[in-house]
């Protein structure tokens, strides 16, 4: 077996925050990831559906993004965007 060739390998302390609430059309369950990595951007990862971005404010205003990764309805994705104005 050949020698693994590592684009990096790395650890950091983050901040994980796990939050549930309800909206008008559905639940969601979230975990919140801070890191430096990502250039300010936080790592969102809905539990229910198992899909995750890494998203900051200027994903939040492209139209059609949230609806598309986290393949929700536009009620659902405005609710999800709503709630992620207030974190990010």
């Amino acid at each position: 077996m050949s020698e693994r060739f590592f684009l990096y390998d790395e650890s950091e302390e983050t901040k994980t925050r796990y939050v549930s609430f309800m909206g008008e059309h559905q639940r969601f369950d979230l975990v919140v990831i801070t890191t430096d990595r990502y250039y300010g951007k936080k790592l969102v990862l809905d539990i229910q559906s198992s899909r995750f971005a890494i998203l900051g404010q200027d994903d939040l205003e492209e139209p059609g993004y949230l609806e598309e990764t986290y393949k929700m309805s536009d009620e659902e994705g405005g609710e999800l965007r709503e709630f992620l104005y207030e974190i990010l």
